[in-house]
């Protein structure tokens, strides 16, 4: 949306953040099986700009897990002018802790006390 723009007619760069943040704790949560929270942000680098009319892909994929935390590696994607050149703009590392409803870190689950559908492949 024009609000979501700089003059240049480019999308700023906290909103394509806030996509990638939404769509790593989607992926931290189905591996957690509980609420995650972001703690940290790593090596992101805005690599093209993202304009009105682009279509905004965000993919996933789990680096790590530790006993509360994981690593998601996350690659924002565009394709151009709804369907043209499809080019990667962004990718990060987003760290999420698991927690209970009191906010306390929980452990994450092991792999193999996950159901099916969250070991699915889910590469780039």
């Amino acid at each position: 949306m024009p609000n979501d723009t700089n003059p240049a007619g480019d999308i700023f760069g906290g909103w394509v953040l806030s996509q990638m943040d939404m769509a790593a704790g989607i992926c931290a949560g189905q591996r957690a099986q509980t609420r995650v929270v972001t703690v940290a942000l790593d090596s992101m680098s805005f690599i093209r700009p993202v304009k009105v009319g682009d279509i905004l892909g965000v993919y996933t994929e789990t680096l790590s897990v530790g006993r509360t935390s994981m690593q998601i590696h996350v690659e924002a994607w565009v394709r151009r002018g709804r369907i043209g050149l499809r080019e990667k703009v962004t990718e990060a590392i987003f760290k999420f802790v698991a927690i209970d409803d009191d906010g306390n870190p929980v452990p994450v689950p092991a792999e193999d006390e996950l159901p099916e559908y969250v070991l699915g492949d889910h590469e780039f």
